[in-house]
């Protein structure tokens, strides 16, 4: 019995101590993106509200009324959302670590820090979700105007599966931060995995009209699950919602954890 409350108190101090420094790097990042709010909120605006302008109320206004929500425009909001998240959440954690790693080469400093390399990431990975939930902020903010259906956007499931996409989307940054070896390497990773993703993502069609081969590759991307997930949440009843996105999402995020404290922990640079 003392054994096991003595594994237990050691448990607890150790996931203590984990959060504690996962927080504390987190603060570092912090610090330079609080005089940053304004720009990282209306830097992932501008392409959904484009793709609002174009698809939703331009070519949305001839197409039939979808299978969730009441107008085209409707349906395509909450992929926005994910979406500009998933942008903001990638995109600025790995310049963050390419700008300390490849320019300020302060990145060192961090690999020298006595904590622990999931600590580490999951420090890094909780800037980036700040980053995609301030962008994702912005674009509810606009859905709620667009529809006026400002409760289905304030629904705890809606921010559940935001905070997990952003969470999925910012360790993919760490992790590409950390393997790059230039920008032009971002830049690929960018067009080959998350360009395409935007409109793979469930973002602006229902994955379940498509041909058996499509469909598999659709659900093979993580995208798909918060794009279904938020607007179930947003326009569906709960019996509805599908619980796996969920269950997904987070399997994914662990995961992408699992593998990034792996490289912290040799990263040699």
């Amino acid at each position: 019995m003392d054994f096991q409350v003595g594994t237990l108190k050691a448990r607890k101090s150790y996931l203590q101590t984990l959060i504690a420094d996962s927080l504390t790097i987190f603060w570092g990042d912090w610090l330079e993106l609080r005089v940053r709010i304004a720009q990282v909120a209306a830097s992932g605006l501008v392409s959904p509200l484009i793709y609002i302008l174009a698809f939703g109320l331009g070519l949305g206004s001839s197409l039939p009324k979808p299978a969730v929500g009441d107008s085209y425009l409707e349906f395509i909001l909450p992929g926005m959302a994910a979406l500009s998240s998933m942008t903001i959440s990638f995109g600025g954690t790995t310049f963050s670590i390419c700008g300390d790693r490849l320019f300020a080469k302060t990145f060192e400093e961090l690999l020298l820090v006595p904590v622990h390399p999931l600590a580490l990431h999951m420090g890094k990975m909780l800037a980036g979700v700040v980053r995609g939930l301030m962008t994702s902020a912005a674009v509810v903010l606009v859905a709620a105007i667009f529809t006026g259906k400002v409760w289905s956007f304030l629904n705890p499931l809606f921010w559940l599966l935001l905070i997990l996409n952003c969470a999925v989307f910012a360790g993919l940054g760490v992790i590409v931060g950390l393997k790059v070896r230039s920008l032009e390497s971002v830049g690929l990773v960018n067009n080959f995995l998350i360009v395409p993703m935007s409109f793979l993502g469930a973002t602006f069609f229902e994955p379940g009209t498509l041909p058996g081969f499509l469909k598999v590759v659709v659900y093979l991307l993580p995208l798909t699950y918060t794009s279904i997930g938020l607007r179930a949440a947003a326009y569906l009843p709960l019996s509805q919602f599908p619980w796996y996105s969920i269950l997904v999402l987070f399997i994914v995020a662990i995961a992408l954890s699992l593998y990034g404290a792996y490289l912290f922990s040799h990263q040699q640079d």
